[in-house]
């Protein structure tokens, strides 16, 4: 009953969350968690790619997904690299910018 009322007052999700995560980039409105700094640095996807990523993907909405904890939208852009390996990045976006969760391979 409790998630019921949760989600209710859940914000809405970006209607053009490509555009906005963009808009971060060119604005220099964002920053890495720790945690995503140390799966970058665990699995070798430099920075440059995970942007390269985020400002070429595209929102694989099947695994964004709202989170009650923090009552927020966790976005999922995938994309491939220059190498053709795909990579999924999870992103959480508010007035401030973006913060990028993690960076996995796909």
């Amino acid at each position: 009953r409790e998630s019921i009322a949760t989600k209710q007052n859940a914000p809405k999700k970006l209607p053009d969350v490509l555009k906005k995560i963009r808009e971060c980039i060119e604005q220099n409105k964002y920053q890495f968690s720790k945690h995503a700094l140390d799966r970058v640095k665990e699995r070798g996807i430099d920075i440059q790619t995970a942007k390269y990523i985020l400002l070429n993907g595209y929102e694989e909405k099947r695994k964004t997904a709202f989170d009650e904890e923090t009552n927020s939208w966790k976005y999922a852009i995938e994309g491939n690299t220059l190498d053709d390996l795909q990579v999924r990045i999870i992103v959480f976006i508010d007035k401030l910018g973006m913060i990028i969760i993690t960076v996995m391979y796909v």
